[in-house]
């Protein structure tokens, strides 16, 4: 009987290691999507700022 309580207690502390292990994992991915989306929010305003200027020039191209 105390091998079957041992290897519950092994069961246990396994599933506890996986669950912190998918916790560190999950803050992790977390932060890398926080970090992709102020790339992703960064390259947003170049593109507008490119397509603004590129507007400007075209503007400024004599009508045929």
């Amino acid at each position: 009987m105390t091998a079957d309580f041992d290897s519950l207690e092994k069961k246990v502390e396994e599933v506890a290691a996986y669950c912190r292990a998918l916790h560190d994992e999950n803050l992790a991915l977390r932060d890398r999507v926080a970090g992709l989306e102020e790339e992703k929010q960064s390259l947003a305003g170049r593109m507008e700022q490119a397509r603004s200027r590129i507007e400007a020039l075209m503007e400024r191209l004599p009508a045929e």
